[in-house]
């Protein structure tokens, strides 16, 4: 069994013995830029007892920690993501998590692409559509950028958790 494999059964029991409310993936392409962020970020936002995680729909980093970049910027706002590690959006994560968020079309598409039904497919998101009228808007990929377009990426991706986090809370309490 692997590490990832593990992680989705120990996510699972959990879910059923302690009932988390709520299970949220972010996922962009490589798990070293956006998605890191969008964890932290929103893990500073909503309760410990819901689960936030990340993953990328490539492998090419897994096991490595997000862009040094991203963690400075999120050292600047006094997020700390050094210890996540990328991996791969796997199939079992359309049964473990509740919502999956991804921060591009591309991302989008290969993330429904793994969905075995309809129920699966629902649970997938653009992150862009929790500002509201934004279309088909896409979190820009700051990868080949400098640190103001880590900056710029940081704040989209504030305003998104700020609407999730919201949102997670007004569903939990009602």
């Amino acid at each position: 069994m692997e590490n990832r494999d593990i992680l989705h059964f120990l996510f699972s029991f959990v879910h059923h013995k302690n009932k988390i409310p709520m299970k949220i993936l972010m996922v962009c392409l490589g798990n070293i830029c956006r998605s890191p962020l969008a964890e932290g970020l929103l893990k500073s936002k909503v309760p410990e007892d819901i689960l936030v995680d990340s993953a990328g729909t490539i492998s090419q980093h897994e096991g490595k920690h997000p862009d040094p970049r991203a963690q400075k910027t999120a050292r600047l706002h006094q997020l700390d993501i050094s210890a996540q590690q990328s991996r791969p959006v796997t199939a079992a994560d359309l049964e473990t998590f509740d919502r999956i968020y991804c921060m591009d079309l591309d991302v989008m598409e290969d993330v429904i692409s793994k969905a075995k039904n309809e129920e699966q497919r629902q649970k997938v998101l653009l992150f862009m559509s929790v500002l509201g009228d934004h279309g088909n808007a896409e979190v820009p990929d700051p990868y080949w950028g400098d640190m103001d377009e880590f900056e710029n990426v940081y704040h989209i991706l504030d305003k998104g958790c700020e609407k999730i986090a919201a949102e997670l809370k007004s569903s939990i309490n009602s």
